[in-house]
């Protein structure tokens, strides 16, 4: 009997996203600089006969075990592309929030892929998986690398691997989930609606922590005016996050709810959690790095 596989399914941060407009189809153009945090779920894949999936964790209640979650549909998905596979029965220990605008389902179904090359002989370039990886959602394919780098399009455009520097930082969700579509109802653009190109983020290369902090604080989120309007904790998460001592930047991940702050080391960054915490005991808070 082969011994079990287990990944890391790492949190996807958005540290700017912009809006390019809406496409005849009804999908949104994006560009986004992307970054992984030291948190994630975990997912371990005991090889087997049959297809299945259990799921455990501090945030695992309630979630779906049949073919609606991400795991089984990329494990199904990359049967599609490449043919009869080798798989097994998937473990995943959720501990992302959910809905959460940080990637957790599509970080689960990028993990699943790459246990499924593994466990088959594949390389990561193979055509199939990354067909796969697109197929089951738009964030899966730059959650295969895990590695900070521009996406841009739908998510079906990605940048080269980027080298940032550590970024220190304190996640928070307020444990109030946020639809993608719901923000995007709320941003409004029509069908065909252009605006103004953004072109790629300049001085990527190598930049230092104050270099990127700067670029970062001229960018934005054009995703969290309609998502605060959608759940308006929101403005107080961001509120709270931008007056912790040492913070530099505080800002919204994805379509949220989860945000994020930055700050210069980690004692800051972990001493920042802590408050935070204390005073929002029922906030999932949690201090990382981002790379």
């Amino acid at each position: 009997m082969l011994a079990p596989l287990t990944t890391r399914a790492r949190a996807k941060v958005n540290l700017s996203l912009k809006v390019l407009g809406r496409r005849a189809d009804g999908y949104h153009e994006l560009e986004s600089l992307v970054a992984f945090a030291g948190v994630g779920d975990e997912l371990t894949l005991a090889p087997g006969p049959e297809l299945g999936l259990s799921i455990g964790g501090p945030l695992g209640s309630g979630l779906e075990t049949d073919e609606r979650n991400l795991v089984l549909r990329a494990a199904r998905a990359l049967a599609d592309e490449a043919g009869p596979l080798r798989w097994g029965r998937f473990h995943l220990v959720k501990r992302l929030p959910v809905a959460s605008g940080i990637g957790g389902g599509s970080a689960d179904a990028a993990g699943a892929l790459r246990l499924l090359a593994r466990l088959n002989g594949m390389s990561r370039g193979e055509p199939a998986l990354l067909r796969a990886a697109a197929r089951v959602g738009a964030d899966v394919p730059v959650c295969l690398d895990s590695r900070a780098r521009m996406m841009a399009g739908i998510g079906e455009r990605l940048g080269g691997p980027l080298r940032l520097p550590p970024l220190f930082a304190v996640l928070v969700n307020p444990g109030v989930p946020v639809e993608t579509a719901a923000v995007f109802r709320e941003l409004g653009l029509q069908r065909g609606q252009d605006l103004s190109p953004a072109g790629a983020m300049p001085d990527l290369v190598q930049p230092s922590v104050d270099a990127l902090v700067a670029l970062l604080g001229a960018s934005g989120n054009d995703l969290e005016a309609p998502a605060r309007r959608a759940a308006p904790i929101l403005g107080e998460v961001l509120a709270g996050l931008a007056a912790l001592p040492g913070c530099r930047l505080a800002r919204m991940s994805g379509s949220g709810a989860t945000c994020f702050a930055l700050f210069d080391d980690c004692r800051a960054s972990a001493a920042a959690a802590k408050a935070l915490q204390r005073s929002r005991p029922g906030w999932w808070v949690k201090p990382t790095v981002l790379r």
